[in-house]
């Protein structure tokens, strides 16, 4: 196995480890896993084509829905609410 996937399955588990942590501890690790997807997705992406940066892709949008809901929400001016577990 190449090192792009063995990383894009390390992250896959980091990912899943962060999930599992409390929302107010998720921020840190979280906002880490999002600035590397791409630069992960790009590498997996050269070094074995479009159809595993397809899936990549896929993946990550699933994973990470919410989170980049409201960084969009955010980028276009529309409001958006934080979870209520960070609200206090």
């Amino acid at each position: 196995m190449s090192t792009p996937l063995i990383l894009g399955c390390l992250w896959v588990l980091a990912a899943a480890a962060t999930a599992m942590l409390p929302m107010r501890w998720q921020m840190v690790p979280g906002l880490m896993l999002l600035v590397a997807a791409p630069v992960l997705l790009a590498w997996i992406g050269t070094a074995h084509g479009w159809l595993w940066l397809a899936i990549g892709l896929f993946a990550f949008l699933s994973m990470f829905r919410n989170p980049l809901l409201y960084f969009l929400r955010r980028a276009t001016g529309r409001p958006a609410r934080s979870p209520k577990e960070l609200e206090k």
